[in-house]
């Protein structure tokens, strides 16, 4: 087996069990401290209890997103040692910004917090969860600034075989860097949102005592899921029009476009030929792929093709179509799930501007089995990003199989993989049966 492989379905399967809990304690932190800061506005115990509750989920998610994500550090010396070497001076101050600062930060105020309930006045408890949400977002932040350096390279000269460190703020404010970070922390509200949504539904299904509770719990997660949705939508749409222009074969790829197109074709449902580079089946819409880039009926998508010969000039000989058929129907299945997601808000919304929720038992279970689209959207929207830049790692500079451990065996990296999965496997049960024994303990 190739090493190579065995590496990247490790890191994609670590990413992906990370990336479960991270959503969550992102926007669970903002929901809490939006619930204690209504508190202490309206000295209403219902605002207490509500954030002592959630607050129960935000602490879980927190404990589960960093024992995870420890172990992604440590891929980056065990089997991507070339990676490291050549990005390090570039990945060395954004990781150690998060690592050292905004983690801390939120570290900190998440014991400030918890432990200092009973000893600390409501504006001090207040400040507090702000400043863990704050911690969050910013970890976020430096992170992605960090991952927006292999979309889309800057801040930096090529010196000794490997990119070195010019401009600080290039990397940091890079604009795939702004985008990408609106996006995902917005993403994260909504996978809170829809959390918090089957948790209400699960208990209104039980006719539990807590009805008031669960319904403002449900009437705040409507407001920011629909908010934070809209905002998702926005920013990527901003991000497809980026795309079109930094990183044309993934857009290609992600739309299964092997010839150019002037016609703004956006396809529905395609069966896609790789070794053939065709379609076999390409159901289209006219002229919607140009309004969605470049928010006109007038406009030039690029083929892979093409793409792919000119990308031979500049780099010589060798294979630079990324995976097409799991880009293009990743890139759809995200789609499918934030349509979805947006009607069940909608008409959630427009039951609460009526100030009365009363669902039927078949939407609510709806609301349940939602809980996991907003997960679906962001994982599938993150192979989009990753797999969609292949065969690079490093954008234009620095190819995958070339950034891998050199000399790593085979045997060595299944092992891991193994082992990685089965580990992660069982902290997602044991978070799994932690989140269950708090939904059905109430508030």
């Amino acid at each position: 087996m190739d090493p190579l492989v065995l590496s990247r379905w490790q890191f994609a399967i670590t990413t992906s069990y990370h990336f479960l809990f991270v959503p969550l304690s992102v926007g669970l932190g903002l929901l809490v401290a939006i619930m204690e800061t209504l508190y202490m506005n309206r000295r209403r115990e219902i605002y207490r209890r509500m954030a002592v509750y959630w607050g129960h989920f935000f602490l879980i998610s927190v404990a589960m997103g960093v024992v995870t994500g420890i172990v992604l550090e440590f891929q980056f010396g065990l089997n991507w040692a070339r990676f490291s070497r050549y990005v390090g001076d570039v990945f060395g101050p954004p990781l150690a910004i998060e690592s050292w600062a905004a983690f801390f930060l939120e570290s900190v105020f998440i014991g400030v917090w918890l432990y200092g309930r009973k000893a600390l006045s409501i504006r001090m408890q207040v400040f507090s969860i702000w400043m863990v949400t704050l911690g969050a977002m910013l970890s976020a932040f430096w992170i992605i600034s960090a991952n927006a350096f292999m979309q889309e390279p800057a801040g930096y000269v090529l010196r000794n075989n490997r990119v070195e460190l010019v401009n600080f703020l290039a990397v940091a404010l890079n604009h795939k860097a702004l985008y990408m970070c609106g996006h995902t922390i917005l993403a994260c509200i909504v996978t809170t949102s829809f959390f918090v949504l089957g948790v209400c539904a699960w208990h209104f299904l039980r006719n539990t005592a807590e009805q008031d509770f669960f319904r403002r719990s449900m009437k705040l997660a409507i407001l920011t899921g629909l908010v934070s949705l809209l905002g998702v939508i926005v920013l990527g749409h901003f991000m497809a029009r980026d795309m079109a222009q930094h990183q044309p074969m993934k857009l290609a790829a992600a739309e299964a476009i092997w010839e150019t197109r002037t016609d703004g074709r956006e396809s529905l449902f395609a069966v896609i030929d790789e070794p053939a580079r065709r379609n076999k089946v390409d159901i289209t819409v006219p002229w919607l792929l140009n309004v969605m880039v470049f928010d006109s009926l007038q406009g030039t998508i690029k083929g892979m093709k093409p793409l792919q010969e000119e990308q031979v000039v500049l780099s010589g000989p060798g294979n630079y179509i990324p995976p097409v058929t799991l880009t293009y129907w990743s890139f759809r299945l995200m789609i499918f799930s934030g349509i979805t997601m947006l009607l069940l808000l909608l008409v959630l919304a427009v039951t609460v501007f009526r100030r009365k929720i009363v669902l039927p038992r078949w939407f609510q279970w709806a609301l349940i089995a939602a809980v996991m689209l907003p997960h679906i959207a962001n994982i599938t929207g993150w192979i989009v990003t990753e797999v969609g830049r292949q065969p690079w790692a490093v954008y234009g500079l620095l190819l995958t199989s070339a950034g891998s451990t050199a000399g790593l065996a085979a045997a060595t990296a299944l092992s891991s993989l193994i082992l990685f999965t089965l580990i992660y496997t069982v902290l997602a049960f044991i978070a799994a049966s932690l989140i269950i024994r708090q939904i059905k303990k109430g508030p």
